[in-house]
């Protein structure tokens, strides 16, 4: 469980968030001493893939060579320098939706095993959105080129705005204004860094 703000329809919202909870990915969590998309293990920073882009990903992985789950979570944790690692509570329900759609097979090996393969219909998907599958690729290789250093810096300085704003926050006695100062300060400073990229 993590403590932060979540983005909602109606600004920046104070809450609890877990892993897996379906709008994790507009969450800020830095209170809990572990950090998001995380598990515990390597990087994650966050959510590394936007809302389909994981599908892409998992098809591309699939198109170079048939794939057990576990090799599609280690190609990722390679591509990404080792800064990301998605769990299997996100690749194998991707390869299930993938199987679901037509786009991928999976191949009993026997002792529970399956390999997971593209099909035809999964290529011709794929090559319709081969800019997006390629935006994706592109976006992974320029994170893991920033390196792990870079991020942890990052990380750093998010986690310092984060304990800030929670100090604050945790202060300010049901100050309203007070609060919506914290919030106008942080959406600023999204704007600024979105118009960065």
């Amino acid at each position: 469980m993590f403590t932060g703000f979540s983005r909602t329809a109606d600004g920046w919202q104070w809450c609890n968030a877990r892993e897996g909870d379906p709008d994790f990915g507009n969450f800020i969590g830095i209170f809990a001493g572990k950090r998001p998309g995380g598990g515990g293990r390597r990087g994650g920073w966050g959510r590394m893939f936007e809302q389909g882009d994981l599908k892409l990903v998992v098809l591309k992985l699939l198109e170079e060579k048939p794939r057990h789950g576990y090799e599609i979570i280690k190609a990722l944790e390679e591509k990404t320098s080792g800064m990301y690692s998605p769990s299997p509570g996100a690749v194998y329900p991707t390869l299930t939706l993938l199987e679901e759609l037509g786009y991928a097979r999976a191949v009993d090996e026997g002792a529970g095993r399956k390999i997971y393969e593209i099909t035809d219909e999964g290529r011709k998907h794929l090559a319709e959105h081969r800019t997006a599958a390629d935006d994706v690729f592109e976006r992974v290789s320029h994170v893991a080129g920033a390196g792990v250093e870079l991020f942890g810096e990052l990380a750093s300085a998010f986690g310092a705005l984060g304990r800030a704003a929670f100090k604050t926050a945790s202060k300010s006695r049901g100050d309203r204004d007070l609060l919506k100062k914290v919030r106008d300060i942080i959406e600023r400073a999204e704007h600024d860094i979105e118009t960065l990229g």
